[in-house]
Order: structure tokens, then sequence, then C-alpha cells
């Protein structure tokens, strides 16, 4: 398994998902980390962008997945994301952190998030 990596932070999405009636009618923000494991080598040796994933083009994905087709849970969205990420081919695994900074908690509170990884099959 490689241990080179792509890192997208900080994406942040307006988007309708959630439980509660409020948070599918009025939506928030969601902010998104995205880790991909691949092997660079290819890429840098070759200065050829179609050796790697292009971090603009994924990060453009990752937000269309996060845009689309509401859910309940954040878990459902960060699976989404990892779909996406490993529909890459030369991706092999990937780390996902999907934060809902605005959830409808009743105490103080800097953040909720869930993570996953994901491994090519």
């Amino acid at each position: 398994m490689t241990s080179d990596s792509i890192t997208l932070t900080g994406l942040r999405v307006n988007a309708h998902h959630g439980v509660y009636d409020c948070e599918r009618e009025n939506g928030q923000e969601f902010v998104i980390d995205v880790t991909a494991w691949l092997d660079l080598g290819p890429a840098a040796d070759s200065d050829d962008v179609n050796q790697t994933v292009h971090y603009g083009e994924l990060a453009a994905e990752v937000v269309a997945a996060v845009e689309r087709d509401p859910v309940d849970l954040i878990e459902t969205v960060a699976n989404r994301i990892a779909a996406v990420v490993l529909a890459h081919e030369v991706v092999a695994r990937t780390q996902v952190t999907v934060h809902k900074p605005h959830a409808p908690i009743d105490v103080p509170f800097t953040d909720v998030a869930v993570q996953i990884t994901r491994t090519r099959a």
C-alpha cells in the first residue's frame, strides 16, 4: 500500500442533509476533508496530470456528491464521497471526514464529524 496521498481540506458545501425537517428545508454548511492514497510516482516521473487524480476535478466531484439527493445521515454522505474518490482507478484507499458544524445540538460545541476509511475491493 502506498503512502503517497492527495488531501483536500475544508471543502465547504451547502446541502440539505439531516434527520430534522428544518435541516432538509433550510440546509446548512458541511465541511469535507478527503485524503486519497495512490502511487504518485508515475505522475511525478512523467509530469503528466493523467497519471494522477486532478485535485480540482476531484474537489468538484466531491461537492456535487454532497449537494445531490438529501439523506438523513452524514455517515451516508461520507460513504457516497468515498465511492466518488474510489471511482478513480489509481486510488487505492480514501479517508473522508464530513463535518457538520451547525448540527442541531442543544449544548455548546465546536464541531460534529464522522470519518470513514474505505479501500478498493
